[in-house]
């Protein structure tokens, strides 16, 4: 593994611009919650928050928080929308909109429709007050069942603790088994800064989860390649992820088949030889033959 240095901070110690920065920058991407609430005389708002995500599928339960300013402590026409009227419509942020959603989160004064500045269709819920986003490709109807406060300086954050009600998906981002195709929907993310990120195309891939059985994990494998200056720790772990060890049979016949070659390369230069083998590893993993990258690292230290 690469030894790095880090710099560290207590947050106390930090100005709250420097810490809002740090932790919206360093904890990224998030997903855009854009929340669509009305006020007591029925006003439309409709702004974007990247403090947000889902926390529980039974009951359907997502939060948001519509966090105190930092430049001024003042709170967000969306907090004290749903302290008056609670309920929000999360309409999620694809690619397509990302701009509208951005022209969108201006302090316009209340009473102005975001929904008209930034040229987005109002659309009517069936169970709440709140208009959805006609252009958002996934609309979750919400009841807000509490708004927990962790603080009045600014950038402290409004925890909206919202229930779905009903779930909305715009028919071509479901797969045929009913599902969010992640490629349909081209959602966008928050970094820091102005800095977004696109979740679809190259920038999407897929990681199989362990859910059959453990692996035989990293510790299972010889020290020599544990702390390969080759494989890295991605690399270590999809090692890892193999549900047994071949035995010294398998491991042989793939050396016999596959790596005689290298050996008779590298004859009487042990480093030379354990560098190849790891490489050889390296790209058998990068091809997804993740069974074959152990054997041949196994080679080695069966000589």
């Amino acid at each position: 593994m690469d030894q790095h240095t880090f710099a560290s901070f207590d947050p106390s110690s930090l100005s709250g611009r420097d810490l809002h920065g740090k932790l919206l920058g360093g904890i990224a991407p998030r997903p855009i919650a854009f929340a669509s609430t009305v006020d007591a005389d029925g006003q439309p708002n409709l702004a974007p928050f990247s403090y947000f995500n889902v926390f529980s599928a039974q009951p359907p339960v997502v939060i948001f928080s519509p966090a105190r300013r930092m430049k001024d402590n003042t709170t967000k026409h969306t907090l004290e929308n749903v302290l008056a009227v609670p309920e929000v419509v999360i309409n999620l942020v694809d690619y397509a909109m990302v701009h509208q959603c951005s022209l969108a989160s201006a302090d316009f004064a209340r009473g102005v429709s975001e929904f008209a500045k930034a040229g987005l269709t109002p659309l009517a819920s069936e169970t709440i007050q709140p208009m959805r986003v006609a252009e958002s490709p996934v609309q979750l109807e919400c009841k807000v069942l509490r708004v927990d406060s962790l603080g009045e300086a600014g950038g402290a954050g409004q925890l909206v603790v919202c229930q779905i009600q009903r779930l909305h998906f715009r028919s071509d981002v479901l797969n045929e088994n009913g599902q969010p195709d992640p490629h349909a929907l081209d959602l966008v993310g928050r970094c820091g800064g102005n800095a977004y990120v696109r979740a679809s195309g190259d920038a999407l891939f897929e990681v199989p989860k362990p859910l059959v059985a453990p692996g035989i994990g990293v510790d299972s494998l010889p020290i020599e390649v544990q702390r390969s200056q080759v494989l890295t720790g991605n690399d270590l772990a999809q090692l890892g992820a193999l549900l047994h060890v071949p035995d010294e049979t398998e491991v042989n016949d793939f050396k016999l088949l596959e790596l005689s070659e290298l050996f008779m390369e590298h004859e009487g230069d042990g480093v030379a030889l354990e560098h190849a083998i790891h490489t050889f590893a390296a790209e058998c993993i990068e091809r997804n033959q993740v069974e074959d990258a152990l054997k041949a690292v196994l080679t080695f230290n069966l000589g």
